[in-house]
């Protein structure tokens, strides 16, 4: 394959042999590994990307003019280094046999049977892909870990991979890279991240040298100074860490909320308070329905899991309320919705604004639409569900066995049309430019709004003439009569 290698002196004495990385391969085309190698491929025009994934269907979606994610600024970057330096295959092994370094970013999701059911990571995907690689190379691999995984996966992998290679003069070198993406932004996250995690095996000499190899690519267009080195299971924690603190701040400003609906506090008043704290910081600390979206929740209870699995049992419970916290924010809003509309929604048509996990993304996972449309179908309710971006097959999927009772609808006028109540899922900014004198007019009355993520006028909401929610604001005195507060 002729690997380019770059003799230089790293620190201390010793020569070190470092890969000069000419050819990528990523096994799995999904949220992560579809933007990564974009991006890659983009700020590294002399490095050749191969995207691979065994579903043909997904692979042609990224071959088309139709690609399988939205995300702003995706398709611009695609179709500028598609054919070029960037391609998308389900020729898995023959990628693999050619490249130099292999990005393994597929899915983890939480394991549905057996031990550790409902918390532990599956990593089915990741053995098949450990046992693929180590079958077809003939030559050094390095391994880089994009997917989330549980502490030590790294090690397991690399039994997987050296009792699986027929040649035993085969290195193969782990590296944890961890995403910290946010989906909606991800282009712009890729383009100038807050840091860079390499993980590896630094102590000792081929492990440095596999980390500065993979430190190098991101190196032309990431300053050195974000690019940070640890060892392989701090990186690997620091994933999971990092995901379990931006849920747990939204699930103490909800907390807030339900306490400040209690007291007639303003928990938009209260945030802007504690964000001004520059210990505390502004983000991550809008009151809504419920996070979302397909780490959180996973990563905080594999989290938890691997806290059990070690003793750790109240630091596992700690983690646990955090997601115990989210699923009492949404029941807490549905049981809000039915006591508000007189305690019966059978039969009642409410319009549900956004079904996306948040803004800028059709992605669906873990939203808090799901268990909040389950509550109200339970109770009775016909759902009108519009979303600018959810495909009507996935809302079908998600809400499988209740779609009997929704209705999708590819304008919100027509949704909204005789309805009895709105609920704001989704932050989308169309939201906010809509003409609600005009929905006014079209729904039943008294008309509902119900916003779980704290985005409209709601005082220009209420002098139209609507009943409005909003999470965490003082409680409007028709909703106190209504409950019988």
């Amino acid at each position: 394959i002729g690997l380019d290698r770059a003799r230089r002196h790293t620190s201390g004495s010793h020569l070190s042999t470092m890969v000069k990385v000419t050819s990528i391969c990523c096994i799995g085309a999904g949220y992560v590994g579809g933007p990564t190698m974009a991006m890659i491929a983009q700020k590294c025009p002399h490095i050749s990307v191969t995207v691979v994934d065994i579903s043909q269907p997904r692979i042609d979606a990224w071959n088309s003019d139709e690609l399988p994610i939205y995300e702003p600024g995706l398709d611009e970057v695609v179709k500028a280094c598609r054919g070029k330096n960037l391609f998308f295959s389900t020729d898995v092994e023959g990628a693999i046999a050619k490249c130099e370094m292999i990005f393994v970013s597929v899915n983890t999701p939480t394991k549905k049977t057996g031990l550790g059911k409902g918390k532990a990571a599956d990593l089915t995907y990741w053995e098949a892909a450990a046992r693929t690689i180590a079958a077809v190379s003939k030559t050094d691999k390095i391994i880089v870990e994009k997917s989330t995984v549980p502490v030590r996966t790294a090690e397991a992998i690399e039994k997987v991979l050296k009792r699986n290679c027929s040649d035993a003069a085969v290195q193969f070198n782990i590296l944890s890279n961890p995403e910290f993406l946010a989906e909606g932004t991800a282009m712009t996250d890729l383009a100038n991240p807050d840091r860079v995690l390499i993980g590896g095996k630094i102590e000792g000499q081929a492990g440095t040298d596999a980390v500065d190899a993979l430190a190098e690519v991101y190196a032309n267009w990431v300053p050195q100074e974000r690019i940070l080195r640890a060892n392989l299971w701090s990186a690997e924690l620091s994933k999971l860490a990092a995901n379990a603190f931006l849920a747990q701040r939204i699930s103490s400003i909800n907390a807030m909320s339900a306490l400040c609906e209690a007291t007639s506090a303003d928990v938009s008043q209260v945030a802007h308070a504690l964000g001004t704290d520059s210990r505390i910081g502004p983000k991550f600390l809008n009151a809504s329905v419920g996070f979302g979206g397909s780490c959180f929740q996973k990563d905080i209870l594999n989290l938890a899991y691997i806290c059990e699995c070690h003793g750790l049992k109240e630091v596992a419970d700690y983690w646990y309320s955090v997601v115990g916290m989210n699923d009492y924010q949404k029941s807490r809003f549905v049981k809000r919705v039915v006591s508000a509309m007189f305690n019966t929604i059978r039969n009642k048509k409410i319009a549900m604004l956004g079904f996306a996990f948040k803004k800028d993304t059709g992605d669906t996972r873990e939203t808090p639409a799901i268990d909040v449309g389950r509550g109200l179908i339970e109770d009775g309710a016909r759902l009108a569900v519009y979303d600018p971006k959810v495909s009507d097959e996935q809302i079908a999927m998600d809400m499988e066995g209740m779609t009997d009772n929704i209705t999708c609808y590819k304008s919100a006028m027509e949704a909204l049309d005789g309805a009895h109540a709105v609920t704001v899922m989704t932050e989308w900014d169309e939201f906010k430019a809509y003409d609600w004198k005009e929905i006014y007019g079209v729904m039943q009355k008294p008309a509902f709004v119900f916003d779980g993520r704290n985005i409209l006028d709601h005082e220009g909401l209420k002098e139209i003439g609507f009943i409005v929610y909003a999470l965490g604001k003082p409680i409007d005195p028709f909703l106190k009569s209504a409950e019988g507060a």
